[in-house]
């Protein structure tokens, strides 16, 4: 087995223990997370998740996403207003 080295990486308490909790239940460790990574990486020769500059329309729905939960509201004041615009949408 080659010689191990440490690798130090920054992340906020509360994503560190939410990914420890959910990896101790798949019976893996921060590290051994980290390891499966750094391993697909060299065998694929590529980040192992598909990551993608978002298009316009994407970006603008994440931002009213945003904006929305800043501000408690919502697009839609009753279901049925929601269903008749997905009707409307789904007609075009």
């Amino acid at each position: 087995m080659a010689q191990s080295t440490m690798l130090h990486v920054r992340v906020d308490e509360e994503t560190k223990a939410q990914a420890s909790e959910a990896l101790a239940a798949m019976g893996l460790s921060l590290s051994d997370a980290v390891r499966i990574l750094l391993k697909r990486v060299v065998n694929d020769q590529a980040f192992p998740l598909e990551l993608k500059v978002p298009n316009a329309q994407t970006r603008e729905a994440m931002e009213e996403a945003r904006k929305m939960l800043q501000t408690r509201s919502a697009r839609f004041k009753a279901a049925d207003a929601l269903i008749n615009d997905i009707e409307e949408a789904s007609q075009h």
